[in-house]
């Protein structure tokens, strides 16, 4: 029996082909056209919920094998909310050969081929994260950076808001200036679409182009609103320095700043496999994690902040959308900055400012979530009632059309999805990680 076996390494067979015969079996194997390209990618806060489900889709072999790049991470973050268990998880998930490692005092770590590389910095400590910067850049420096650390605390922020101002306005401000110094000009901002404030129309999609800043409700959603102020401004001086100076800006590269600005409405779930979910210190600020702690035993019951909302059941609506869906958002955002890589739209943002909401356009009221969380869990989830929350709007829902259109991103699991995955996550880690 004359066996023939096709193996096939990438999606385009490149036209040259390796070929070995045996007496009874022949093995063709298709090669790249190209090796992938190397990007290394910093990535501050990305042991937090969305940073270490989007270093899973930055490892993820797909994406090397869709993108053709090959990213490696190095995360710095200081674990204020976070534990560096997720980037074992993370290696776990992605196959990283060797797994990942934690030195001995617990300032780092990394697998043995430095795809994943972790510092424990904080980002408003410039000395230390200067150190990152000086230590990768005999290597090439930084691609690209991907910011998720800030405090993100609503209630909180009311109640210590120069605290968070800051952070997060300090850690980005650190965080820029050492980007702009060491050449490194691309980044994508994890915004909020709490900078929309209360909404003129409350029951219509939110777009981009709707207004921002004037009626944000808390310190959390204003430090967000200013970052993108920040990174708006900071783009613009570019340009407005090269027009003064003919064309070409003093004693650095003429490459622009390549900014994209995310914002997301209501992450939930977890990594399907279960290894990976939200571990929030404390009493969780989000509903989803709140309702699968009282589900898992480790809370008596679910408080509704008001049912006499005008929507069908009372209870407010938002639009949830699945972790793992945001997290290949921000893969997107940064193939579209990608010059030599174009999206699958060919359309680029490299170069230019852009902001995209991530959602998934439909919502879902407090109860809708609250009894799809039962189906998944096999019981009704306890819940009681309570007053309104001050701040709280009726309905706060994506028109996310855009990020379609430009990056060829759109959101692809559902609420099912994100129940079944994040009890899948509290199952299997009854009091987070470890």
């Amino acid at each position: 029996l004359l066996m023939s076996v096709k193996i096939k390494i990438q999606k385009k067979p490149c036209p040259k082909l390796f070929q070995h015969t045996n007496a009874n079996m022949l093995i063709q194997c298709h090669w790249p056209d190209t090796l992938p390209a190397k990007k290394r990618i910093l990535v501050t806060g990305g042991c937090g919920y969305i940073g270490s489900h989007t270093l899973v889709s930055l490892l993820d072999p797909h994406t090397t094998s869709e993108t053709n790049i090959q990213y490696s991470v190095v995360v710095v973050d200081n674990l204020a909310n976070s534990s560096h268990e997720s980037l074992r998880r993370v290696a776990d998930i992605t196959n990283l050969d060797g797994g990942f490692t934690m030195n001995a005092d617990g300032t780092g770590g990394q697998d043995p081929n430095g795809r994943l590389v972790f510092r424990k910095v904080d980002c408003c400590d410039e000395p230390a994260l200067r150190g990152v910067f000086e230590e990768f850049a005999p290597q090439g420096g930084f691609d690209a950076a991907v910011h998720f650390a800030g405090l993100k605390a609503v209630g909180e922020s009311k109640l210590i808001p120069l605290k968070y101002y800051q952070v997060n306005i300090g850690a980005t401000w650190n965080l820029l200036n050492l980007m702009e110094e060491y050449g490194c000009r691309s980044i994508v901002f994890s915004s909020s679409a709490t900078v929309y404030g209360v909404a003129k129309d409350e029951k219509a999609k939110l777009k981009e182009s709707d207004e921002v800043g004037v009626t944000i409700t808390n310190c959390y959603g204003r430090t967000k609103y200013m970052i993108e102020q920040i990174l708006g401004d900071f783009h613009g001086s570019h340009a407005l320095l090269r027009e003064q100076q003919g064309g070409k800006e003093d004693g650095t590269s003429a490459k622009d700043w390549s900014v994209t600005i995310l914002r997301y409405f209501n992450p939930a779930g977890a990594h399907f496999s279960g290894k990976m979910g939200e571990d929030p210190n404390g009493t969780p600020n989000n509903l989803m994690p709140f309702v699968a702690q009282v589900a898992v035993g480790r809370r008596p019951h679910v408080t509704i902040f008001g049912n006499d909302y005008d929507t069908p059941d009372g209870t407010g609506i938002r639009d949830y959308l699945h972790v793992m869906d945001l997290a290949d958002g921000h893969v997107a955002a940064l193939k579209y900055m990608d010059n030599n890589n174009n999206n699958t739209n060919n359309k680029s943002g490299n170069g230019k400012l852009n902001v995209f909401n991530l959602g998934t356009g439909t919502g879902y009221s407090v109860i809708d979530m609250i009894d799809a969380m039962g189906k998944a869990v096999g019981k009704p989830i306890p819940h009681v009632v309570g007053p309104r929350r001050p701040g709280d709007v009726t309905v706060y829902v994506a028109d996310a059309s855009l990020a379609k259109e430009e990056m060829g991103w759109e959101a692809k699991k559902n609420l099912e999805d994100m129940c079944s995955d994040l009890w899948s996550w509290q199952t299997n880690n009854p009091n987070g990680y470890p």
